[in-house]
């Protein structure tokens, strides 16, 4: 249940264009939000157009000043290219090499100059729903969490954020995967839904994190009626981060819906695909866990494809990535997911 202050409150549903709408309501006293270490204080841009990329360096309430995400890239002469391959019935194509790739910037192809198929250890943030729209499926995004871990690698950097009014980092790699079970089973769902924001405080933690490959995983029913930045300020972050990012939509089949749990799931996509991973719709609350589970094996089932551009200018302007992948009989068909640009330096 979402729970409005006031008499009549305004969301701000940004999906490139802001729409204003307006809710009467009888009910709920103001809620004062309290602030932590591990909050987004964030002060909004200036400017009418908020679709745009956001500035480098971000402020917060306190004067704070948060880094901008890591591009996709090292620095010029080296380009990693993170590549999941299924197959027509969704199944990772394992076994390829070096010679079932290419890659192509621009339009023009590239020497390949690393490869690898290995399980090698990630960064990974779990963005997880605790707002009030989750309270009946709260249960099962706990199991999801602890298979997404059974199935990770031991050595996996993570930190793990949690969303109602605000995202809080719950926990960080220096927790024990019990500690964050425990926490998770000590939270009850409640409140409004700022999943924009625990995006973009996840990828800001991810920003100095260990490992130079990175995802987000969200849990979640794909709503937002909370956050400060809007949906084309989280897509090019995104996009500007080389962060993976895959969703779990938990979808509720209700005919009545709120107009964000009836766009959940366009957004969601909107936010995953760009970035080389995905969103799976979960086509009931058992799946949950057992999707999960899938993720975390597929994150560590991809290919990794380096190279060095053939344009070394340093013009700060977005380059196109193009994989093609020609996979040995018996497969014929395959699907590539990858993040399709990345951003050059400027100097």
């Amino acid at each position: 249940m979402v729970c409005l202050p006031g008499i009549a409150r305004c969301f701000h549903l940004r999906t490139g264009l802001r729409i204003s709408l307006c809710v009467a309501t009888l009910f709920c006293g103001a809620i004062a939000r309290s602030q932590t270490t591990d909050d987004v204080h964030v002060v909004p841009r200036n400017g009418p157009d908020q679709t745009a990329a956001l500035s480098p360096l971000a402020a917060d309430e306190r004067g704070l000043l948060l880094p901008h995400a890591a591009a996709l890239h090292v620095d010029v002469d080296r380009v990693l290219v993170p590549v999941t391959v299924t197959d027509s019935r969704n199944h990772p194509v394992l076994g390829l090499e070096r010679q079932h790739f290419s890659v192509f910037e621009d339009n023009r192809r590239q020497d390949l100059r690393d490869f690898s198929a290995e399980d090698a250890p990630i960064s990974v943030g779990l963005v997880l729903d605790l707002s009030g729209s989750m309270g009946n499926k709260f249960v099962i995004e706990r199991e999801a969490v602890e298979q997404f871990f059974r199935n990770a690698n031991s050595q996996d950097d993570y930190c793990v954020v949690t969303f109602a009014d605000k995202p809080r980092v719950l926990a960080t790699s220096t927790q024990s995967i019990e500690d964050i079970e425990q926490k998770l089973a000590a939270t009850k769902p409640d409140g409004h839904t700022a999943l924009l924001d625990a995006i973009y405080l996840a990828v800001t933690r991810l920003h100095s994190a260990r490992y130079e490959r990175k995802a987000i995983l969200i849990i979640s029913d794909g709503g937002d009626n909370h956050s400060r930045y809007g949906l084309g300020e989280i897509k090019s972050l995104l996009q500007e981060s080389g962060v993976e990012v895959y969703a779990i939509g938990i979808f509720d089949t209700a005919l009545f819906k709120s107009f964000e749990e009836f766009m959940g799931k366009r957004w969601l996509g909107e936010i995953t695909d760009p970035t080389g991973g995905r969103t799976v719709a979960a086509t009931s609350l058992e799946k949950v866990p057992e999707i999960a589970a899938a993720i975390s094996r597929e994150v560590r089932n991809q290919y990794v494809l380096a190279y060095r551009p053939s344009n070394q200018a340093r013009n700060g302007k977005w380059r196109k990535i193009k994989v093609q992948v020609t996979p040995p009989p018996p497969v014929v068909h395959v699907q590539a997911y990858y993040k399709k640009r990345y951003l050059a330096p400027n100097r």
